[in-house]
């Protein structure tokens, strides 16, 4: 049993969320966009699919987004668990017949997001303590989708989080970061314009024993809906 992770950079990896899948037993497999744009993954083979992050948008025209947006449309109808982490969500949202657009300012670094009612009856989200200080970079959103429910927004984005049916889930911050990602995000040429505008210098560390151990909770039970078939 495998989870296919679509990479569109190599510095957006799974982080937290292959530990959570390791536990149990279930192998990561990773579809590199910026290694192969025009690679055609076996995705029907997954157990479950995992969009992660990139400084690209999901309106961009690149055949690469164009097919991944195809394939959650696949995904969804054939009703196989997805996960879309950033731009992963914004992918999630667009496959979903929602908008992307320019989020009204940038979000980066540590920010808290809040539960929804929702979210207090999700089999990820359930129980968790509102509001949660977790990790943001990104300068788009995206509408909620039709039928979806949101599950998380923050003071500066109104959706942070929604479930799709049951088993498809949008996350606009960043659960899965570890310090160590995060140093390295802040040292990418892709992201030193966003670096340059930051007020005050990113602290990889801040909150990072909480980001773990939600991360923990939230992808172990992501793991265990594909683990049981959901």
């Amino acid at each position: 049993m495998h989870v296919l992770a679509f990479r569109h950079v190599p510095f957006e990896d799974a982080g937290l969320i292959a530990p959570a899948l390791e536990a149990r037993g279930i192998e990561l497999v990773y579809s590199d966009a910026f290694q192969d744009a025009d690679a055609q993954p076996d995705w029907r083979s997954a157990a479950g699919l995992l969009f992660m992050g990139g400084p690209m948008s999901a309106n961009d025209g690149l055949p690469f987004i164009r097919r991944e947006i195809a394939i959650l449309e696949a995904a969804l109808a054939a009703g196989r668990p997805v996960l879309g982490i950033c731009l992963g969500a914004q992918l999630l949202a667009r496959a979903l017949g929602a908008r992307v657009y320019r989020n009204p300012v940038k979000e980066i670094g540590w920010a808290p997001v809040y539960w929804t009612e929702a979210a207090l009856r999700d089999p990820l989200f359930g129980g968790l303590r509102s509001p949660e200080t977790v990790f943001h970079w990104h300068g788009e959103t995206f509408d909620l989708p039709e039928g979806a429910e949101r599950l998380a927004w923050s003071d500066t984005c109104r959706n942070q989080a929604f479930r799709a049916g049951s088993n498809a889930y949008g996350l606009q911050s960043h659960l899965e970061v570890t310090p160590d990602m995060i140093s390295a995000w802040c040292r990418e040429d892709a992201n030193s314009a966003d670096v340059r505008e930051l007020p005050v210098p990113i602290d990889p560390n801040a909150h990072a024993a909480d980001i773990a151990r939600l991360a923990a909770t939230v992808f172990d039970r992501w793991a265990g809906l594909i683990a049981e078939g959901v």
